[in-house]
C-alpha cells in the first residue's frame, strides 16, 4: 500500500520553504502560532499588509510588514510568520501532516482546538489546534475556492472533492454553531486487493471465493451499511477483480471509487452555478452511462431518483450492474430503495417488481464499536405472494468464516447458473476459480438447512 499525499489544494509548496517539524501538533498552526510570531493579531497585520499589494508572504515581504508596523523580529520569528502564512495559502496548513499519514481516512475539525482523525479504529482525537475560529473558516474557504465552489455567508456549507480526489465537506457559521465544522474524507489512489481486505479482517477467511462467484456469474449486486462502513472501498476492490475485457462506467455523486481496472469511464454529477443553471444530477448520469456500452454499470452511492434508472438498466440486460446504498442492516434494503424510488415518483408495486427482477445479491457490511469494517452478512432477495421484496440471508460471519444460511442454496444456484452462460464461464476461466470451490464446501462452515424461497 503506497501513502498517500496530503492534498496539494491551490498550489504545490516550493522545495526553498521552510520545512514543519513532524507530527500532529506541529505544522505552521500549531508550532508558529503558539510564539508571539503567531499570535493571530500580528499574523493578520500582515496578512492585511500583503493582501493589499498581492504579494506572496516571502521572509523579505514579510520582515518589511513587520517593520511598517512597527514590529521588529528575530529571523526565525519572521520565518515562524512566512509559515503561518504560507500555510493558509498551500496545503491543509496544520492537518498536512494527519492527511499525509497512510492509515488515515477522514479528519474533522469541530473547533480551532478539537480536530479528530479515524485511522480505521474509530475516531481520535489529536494535539492539532488552528489559532482561531477564522483560521479554520478561511481553510475551508480556500479548499472550496480550489474546488470550484462557492463557500460563504450566503451558501454557508459545501460539499466538494478536491484537485486530489480528497472529499471536502464544510458548513460555516451560525449554521455550524459556534466555529466552522471542516470534514475531509481521504481517497485511495490505489485500491486495496481482495487479499488486503482479507488480511485487514473486511473479508471473512474464504468470503473472496464466495466474492469473486458472484463477480463471474455477472450478479447484479448492492453494497449496503452506515457511514464508514467501508463501501466504497469493498466496491473498489471487487471491480479490479473484473475481467480487463469488460468495460466500466461509474457513475457517481463524487468521484471516489477507484478500481484498479484497464478500462474504467468515469462520470461524476455537477451541483448548480450561482445562476442555479448547469447542474448535473446522478439520474442524468445513469441515463448516459447506458448509451456508453457498459460491461458493468456501477452507480457509486444509490440516494435519490436515479434508483429508477439503475433498476430499468439491470432489468434490460446490462448483468453485473452494481452499487452502493446506506442501510443500516440488510433487511432494511428493499424499504429504503422503495422510499427512494417514491421520490422518483415510482409506486410500490413497480418499484419491488423491478427490484425483483433486476437485483440478485446483498452484500452488508458493519463497522463495530472498535472501527473495525468487515462483511457481515450476504443475502440473497425473495418475492412474497403479494409481490414485496424481502431480503434472506444465504452467509453470516461465524467464527470461522461464513455459515451457511437458508438463502445458501438459492445463492449457490445463481452462480452456477451464471457460471454456465458464455460471459461467466470465460470470467470463471479467466481468474482461474471454479464454483465447487466457492460456496459451501470451501468454507469451514455449519450448513443450515436449507428453505425453499
Amino acid at each position: 500500500m503506497s501513502a498517500r499525499r496530503g492534498p496539494a489544494r491551490a498550489g504545490a509548496r516550493r522545495s526553498g520553504a521552510p520545512a514543519r517539524e513532524g507530527g500532529p501538533g506541529a505544522g505552521a498552526a500549531s508550532g508558529a502560532v503558539t510564539s508571539r510570531a503567531g499570535e493571530p493579531a500580528l499574523l493578520d497585520v500582515v496578512r492585511r499588509r500583503l493582501a493589499e499589494t498581492g504579494a506572496e508572504p516571502t521572509p523579505a515581504r514579510v520582515a518589511a510588514a513587520l517593520r511598517a508596523h512597527g514590529r521588529l523580529l528575530g529571523d526565525s520569528a519572521v520565518l515562524g510568520v512566512v509559515e503561518a502564512l504560507r500555510s493558509e495559502m498551500v496545503g491543509t496548513g496544520p492537518l498536512e501532516p494527519l492527511l499525509t499519514e497512510p492509515d488515515v481516512t477522514d479528519v474533522l475539525v469541530t473547533r480551532p482546538d478539537e480536530v479528530w482523525v479515524d485511522r480505521g479504529r474509530g475516531l481520535e482525537r489529536t494535539d492539532v489546534r488552528f489559532p482561531d475560529a477564522a483560521s479554520v473558516r478561511r481553510l475551508a474557504q480556500r479548499l472550496a475556492t480550489s474546488a470550484g465552489r462557492r463557500l460563504d455567508d450566503a451558501r454557508p456549507w459545501v460539499d466538494a472533492r478536491l484537485p486530489d480526489g480528497t472529499r471536502l465537506h464544510a458548513v460555516l457559521p451560525p449554521v455550524a454553531v459556534g466555529s466552522t465544522c471542516l470534514s475531509l474524507r481521504v481517497v485511495r489512489h490505489k485500491a486495496f486487493s481482495l487479499d488486503e481486505l482479507v488480511g485487514a479482517g473486511t473479508v471473512p477467511p474464504g468470503g473472496e471465493s464466495v466474492l469473486r462467484a458472484v463477480l463471474e456469474a455477472r450478479l447484479s449486486f448492492l453494497i449496503s451499511g452506515g457511514t464508514g462502513s467501508g463501501k466504497t472501498t469493498l466496491l473498489s476492490s471487487l471491480l479490479g477483480l473484473v475481467g480487463p475485457e469488460e468495460r466500466i462506467v461509474l457513475a457517481e455523486d463524487s468521484a471516489e471509487l477507484r478500481p484498479d481496472h484497464p478500462h474504467v469511464v468515469r462520470l461524476e454529477a455537477r451541483p448548480a452555478n450561482q445562476e442555479g443553471a448547469g447542474r448535473v444530477a446522478l439520474d442524468d448520469l445513469v441515463r448516459q452511462a447506458l448509451r456508453m456500452r457498459p460491461d458493468r454499470l456501477v452507480v457509486g452511492e444509490v440516494r435519490g431518483a436515479e434508483v429508477t434508472d439503475l433498476l430499468a438498466a439491470l432489468n434490460t440486460g446490462h448483468e453485473g450492474g452494481c452499487g452502493t446504498v446506506h442501510a443500516n442492516a440488510a433487511g432494511d434494503v428493499p424499504a429504503r430503495l422503495e422510499a427512494l424510488g417514491t421520490t422518483a415518483g415510482l409506486d410500490r408495486t413497480a418499484l419491488h417488481s423491478q427490484l425483483a427482477a433486476a437485483l440478485d445479491v446483498l452484500v452488508h457490511l458493519v463497522r463495530d464499536s472498535s472501527g473495525n469494517r468487515r462483511i457481515a452478512e450476504i443475502h440473497v432477495l425473495s418475492r412474497d405472494a403479494e409481490g414485496l421484496v424481502s431480503t434472506v440471508p444465504a452467509l453470516v460471519w461465524g467464527e470461522y468464516g461464513f455459515l451457511e444460511e437458508r438463502g445458501a442454496g438459492r445463492l449457490r444456484e445463481m452462480c452456477e447458473r451464471g457460471m454456465r452462460r458464455p460471459g461467466g464461464v470465460q470470467a470463471g476461466r479467466a481468474h482461474g476459480s471454479g464454483l465447487p470451490s466457492t460456496v459451501g464446501s470451501a468454507f469451514p462452515c455449519t450448513a443450515h438447512e436449507e428453505a425453499a424461497l
